[in-house]
């Protein structure tokens, strides 16, 4: 018969699930409640009178780094590294607690306050993942430079993030079981349900991200391990009542706090929904429709967008025919929406790679649309409309020295005339706009059950 556990009746504890109940709580209240100096330096630099959605996320992204970060933003992840230094910290502070502890402790309650912050702390890290797939920011539709690049010339984790992209629907339903899980946990009657359902949603994501060679594998096992830790109350009546169908006594442990407390909670908790789930999702809402954060911002060339061919190609005023293995000729060239240009040409590129969910409000610093793939160079350009010139920077972090000051002409509405200065060499160069449709944004716009040309 299963122990009943109640506000005036303390379970008894063995003195091996004491040892190894400290060790728990302490190393997970130094996981999931921040300590860190640099957390808090990063909060207090937020603007709160100009809220982003991003500085929700990054608040509710927090993991302790021991060694330090190294991302841009500083809000960076922690490593397995700072796991053992944790576990370590755990261990010594449960040595100094036996020794130090109080016959009248009670042990139920530490184990409910522990997992009232667990449920809260996963809660937030789960919802802020779900609103970003939810509104399709996370994943977004491929450019059109990339439903130009050959498949071969992706890395695994590009690929995945593509493969995303163009359901955004299917990137929509992912979000809403995150998002749902998340609520769950907020209540305490649902947050068993809540936390199964993470912990197997990010089984998955733990999984893709190795499989795929991703940034957040660690970050995915972190959450699986707060998920875990809730399960681990109610899995063995459940495995009693559902696996051996055995008597089971439902827990009955409830804390007793006083009643002027009770208004205080209710605050808490209504500020906590109110700021982590209305107000971020009104943010991450708010964003998809205004400023898809993947993408540059900047408008790019006026009615420019489009792909290109490179009809003629001229360096140093010789003219390259066409070739698939030249490293020096244009091959095609796009224009997107935005201020990008991406320029085919095969020649060996570093990887500019982006395998973690940063959110940057820079264009510059926007570089998903060439993280993880080869095959061609993008650049920002700048447009001076007077003098029809193009300045453009090359946006890869390993090419920062290259520039291209390209004058333009438009002959008409299909065509373009670049010529300018690449480096050391003149180029010159025609393009040919080519009414291209593609399969994915046929069936987005008529859906998979109309016939479609191409």
């Amino acid at each position: 018969m299963s122990k009943v556990i109640t506000s005036s009746h303390q379970s008894d504890w063995s003195g091996f699930e004491k040892a190894i109940f400290r060790i728990a709580f302490i190393y997970f209240i130094l996981q999931a409640v921040p300590f860190d100096w640099k957390y808090y330096r990063n909060l207090f630099s937020i603007n709160w009178l100009h809220l982003q959605f991003s500085d929700i996320f990054y608040i509710s992204r927090y993991t302790p780094q021991i060694i330090g970060s190294h991302a841009a933003s500083g809000w960076g992840l922690n490593t397995y590294i700072d796991w053992v230094v944790l576990l370590v910290l755990a261990g010594i502070g449960a040595v100094i607690w036996s020794f130090r502890e109080q016959k009248t402790l009670d042990y139920d309650k530490l184990y409910y306050w522990l997992r009232v912050i667990v449920r809260y702390r996963l809660a937030i890290g789960i919802i802020a993942y779900g609103f970003i797939k939810f509104f399709p920011l996370q994943a977004p539709f491929p450019s059109i430079s990339n439903l130009n690049t050959p498949y071969g010339y992706f890395t695994r984790w590009k690929i995945f993030s593509l493969s995303l992209g163009i359901v955004p629907t299917y990137e929509s339903f992912l979000g809403l079981v995150e998002i749902v899980g998340g609520l769950l946990l907020l209540f305490r009657k649902t947050a068993t349900i809540g936390a199964l359902i993470i912990v197997v949603f990010l089984g998955n994501v733990f999984f893709s991200n190795l499989a795929y060679d991703g940034g957040e594998a660690i970050y995915a096992l972190y959450l699986i391990s707060l998920g875990l830790l809730l399960l681990s109350f109610d899995i063995i009546r459940l495995v009693n009542l559902i696996g051996f169908e055995r008597p089971t006594q439902p827990n009955h442990f409830q804390p007793s706090l006083p009643k002027k407390w009770q208004p205080a909670r209710l605050v808490l908790k209504s500020v906590f929904i109110l700021f982590f789930v209305v107000i971020y999702g009104f943010k991450t809402y708010s964003a998809y429709h205004n400023d898809v954060y993947q993408f540059p911002k900047a408008a790019g060339l006026k009615d420019a967008a489009g792909f290109y061919n490179v009809s003629s190609f001229k360096l140093n005023k010789d003219t390259l025919a066409y070739s698939a293995t030249d490293t020096s000729r244009w091959t095609n060239l796009v224009f997107e929406k935005w201020a990008t240009i991406s320029i085919a040409v095969n020649k060996p590129v570093k990887l500019d790679s982006a395998l973690t969910e940063e959110v940057n409000y820079k264009d510059p610093e926007r570089n998903y649309e060439l993280a993880g793939s080869t095959g061609r160079q993008y650049y920002s350009y700048v447009v001076d409309s007077v003098n029809q010139v193009l300045k453009l920077q090359n946006k890869n972090s390993n090419y920062k020295n290259d520039q291209i000051i390209l004058h333009y002409t438009q002959p008409d509405s299909t065509r373009f005339v670049l010529s300018g200065v690449e480096g050391k060499d003149s180029v010159y160069a025609v393009l040919d706009k080519i009414d291209k449709k593609y399969l994915l944004q046929e069936v987005a716009k008529k859906g998979r059950d109309k016939s479609i040309k191409l």
